[in-house]
């Protein structure tokens, strides 16, 4: 019977040099939506490729591989993605996180909801070029996109 959802992610911690307090909310709080409510489902479709998964995310030599396993943690594939595309995005996300943050701190509502309509529209294009990129080899709804997007740029802080 098939279950394409993903029922545990993790994220290589030894690529995360450091987070802040905001970052290590936003992570929680995407990793506990994605678990609650996501559509994963390799596109290869076989009895192994049923689901649910464990997912493990990790940058390895510059690319993003998607470390898939069944639910019993057995290895079932590893999907590689360049990362240059998403360079841009990423570098826009966190500075609009920034701006965000400080924002909560001491700015008006209406120039918080401001900076966060311009945050969300960087996360919805950047879900969008997920979804893209993982086309013809894992199927994923727009939520689970953002979900992850998110946790590729946890993946990218550097301190």
């Amino acid at each position: 019977m098939s279950d394409p959802r993903i029922i545990d992610v993790t994220l290589d911690e030894r690529t995360i040099l450091w987070r802040s307090a905001d970052i290590e909310q936003e992570r929680r709080i995407a990793i506990f939506d994605l678990i609650e409510d996501n559509h994963f489902a390799p596109v290869l479709r076989s009895p192994d490729y049923a689901g649910p998964f464990k997912l493990h995310l990790s940058v390895e030599e510059g690319r993003l591989a998607l470390h898939m396993m069944r639910a019993d943690g057995s290895h079932l594939e590893t999907l590689v993605l360049g990362l240059a595309r998403f360079r841009r995005p990423i570098r826009d996300y966190f500075a609009i996180c920034d701006s965000y943050y400080q924002a909560i701190r001491n700015a008006s509502p209406a120039q918080i909801e401001t900076i966060d309509m311009a945050r969300r529209g960087i996360h919805n294009e950047a879900a969008d070029l997920l979804k893209e990129r993982l086309e013809g080899k894992i199927d994923v709804d727009f939520d689970t996109a953002r979900r992850l997007f998110t946790l590729i740029c946890v993946l990218h802080i550097k301190g």
